[in-house]
């Protein structure tokens, strides 16, 4: 099946002590960080798209314009919500959300391309050499 406009998918995360801000500076306050946030809503579109893939292809985070608008107590479950607002060839663009138990706690735009994967890691390892 096709990516199409329109898909959501939903993924959950119950926070805790390794999700802090603090595991990036100390200086913040310790709540859910902003990076884990941003991981979240990669992760929440990758899974869409994960399951209309072809064998040999992979998808890769490409651009994300996040806004962490209102901060989550540890120990809160956060929720991340999907939704493919573009297919442009093997570019996918994406509106995410995020909440807690009690507001919305950001958005962002992210886009993703579909990638061969043996091309990729071909790539990769002369890169290393």
């Amino acid at each position: 099946m096709a990516i199409e406009v329109g898909m959501k998918h939903e993924k959950r995360l119950k926070t805790g002590p390794e999700h802090s801000a603090q595991k990036f500076f100390q200086g913040v306050p310790d709540v859910f960080g902003t990076p884990f946030l941003g991981g979240l809503f990669e992760g929440t579109s990758a899974e869409l798209m994960a399951a209309h893939l072809a064998p040999g292809e992979l998808s890769v985070g490409v651009t994300m314009n996040l806004r962490h608008t209102a901060p989550t107590p540890l120990g809160m479950e956060v929720r991340a919500v999907t939704e493919v607002t573009s297919v442009d060839g093997r570019k996918i663009t994406f509106k995410v959300e995020g909440f807690d138990e009690k507001e919305k706690i950001g958005e962002a735009v992210h886009e993703r391309f579909i990638i061969n994967a043996e091309k990729f890691n071909q790539r990769l390892e002369a890169k290393k050499s």
